[in-house]
């Protein structure tokens, strides 16, 4: 274990469970319609990779960025890089690392859905409802966690700790 870790919240073990139960509760409501998945960077890729492989119908994949205007209006975001194709029509899974305030959430699916998509559903690794401040759908769910600052499978600290196979707490200065 990691010096700056205080506790692992999540071994890689349960996470690849969860993400195999996931992908088949994914792969059922989407049988039969071609589904995108759309991955806000940096934080979701690793997770998003495993869900790919675990959802068992043929799947596309597309990356958001976003950045947000720290210390000026909290959750006020701008997209810094935007997706590649259109997605007019198409059934898209925005798939997200952790969603905390809901702010964020809330203005992606409000951006993707003025782009005319067909159905929009979300996917969290990490559903933080403690600290909501806006409602948003959370469609599908890893885990529910409480007020921690979580690092490993694509969360960082200062860009530290995404490599992590498994979600811990980290220690707090």
């Amino acid at each position: 274990m990691q010096p700056h870790i205080e506790r692992i919240l999540y071994t890689e073990e349960q996470i690849h469970d969860r993400i195999q139960v996931l992908g088949r509760e994914i792969s059922e409501k989407f049988r039969d319609r071609p589904l995108k998945l759309i991955a806000v960077l940096k934080g979701s890729v690793f997770f998003l990779t495993a869900l790919a492989r675990a959802i068992q119908i043929p799947v596309k994949i597309d990356f958001l960025s976003i950045s947000s205007f720290a210390g000026q209006n909290p959750g006020l975001v701008r997209i810094a890089k935007d997706l590649d194709d259109p997605i007019e029509g198409e059934d898209i899974l925005l798939v997200e690392d952790i969603v905390d305030t809901g702010l964020t959430s809330r203005y992606l699916l409000r951006t993707l859905a003025a782009r005319g998509a067909n159905s929009l559903a979300v996917c969290a690794m990490l559903d933080r409802t403690s600290r909501r401040l806006v409602q948003v759908p959370v469609d599908f769910r890893c885990f529910e966690i409480d007020d921690a600052f979580v690092v490993g499978f694509g969360l960082d600290h200062r860009q530290l700790y995404r490599n992590l196979g498994y979600l811990a707490v980290i220690k707090r200065d």
